[in-house]
């Protein structure tokens, strides 16, 4: 099925709790996948404004992910540091790994990338940087919770 881009809703802010929404301001995403109808994985077409970011630093129990740059640069950070990565250029993250990572606009235009990601669950997201991690719910979705467990 040919997606007409122009069709598929733009969307900009995050379900992160308020104290870290700012994390992602100037990040806007075009859920292509779904737009296509696909269930067992999602695309999305993400575009990071200058001194923007993809998220907060995270990683998947159970959901793999994988990231092509279409347009500009972008800096990948993991536990690793940092690399850059230009248009044409991907870095993949398996599940399970405990290894931090998001991507950066530290240039001055936009950068876009493709985002890829399965939907195995029941997924846990960790966030070693900050008191968050994101966990099933008895209710089938997700819910953000401190390390401690206590909810936001």
């Amino acid at each position: 099925m040919k997606i007409d881009l122009s069709a598929v809703p733009i969307e900009i802010g995050t379900n992160y709790p308020a104290s870290f929404r700012s994390a992602v301001k100037g990040r806007s995403r075009q859920r292509v996948g779904n737009a296509a109808g696909l269930t067992n994985f999602g695309v999305n077409l993400t575009t990071l404004a200058p001194g923007g970011q993809s998220a907060l630093r995270h990683w998947h129990s159970v959901q793999d992910e994988f990231v092509y740059v279409t347009q500009g640069e972008l800096v990948l950070v993991t536990d690793a540091g940092e690399q850059v990565l230009k248009a044409g250029e991907m870095a993949g993250f398996a599940a399970g790994v405990n290894n931090g990572h998001h991507l950066i606009n530290r240039s001055s235009g936009p950068a876009t990338y493709l985002e890829i990601g399965d939907r195995t669950a029941p997924d846990q997201v960790d966030y070693p940087d900050q008191d968050l991690q994101c966990v099933p719910s008895d209710k089938g979705d997700r819910v953000f919770i401190h390390k401690d467990g206590r909810p936001y």
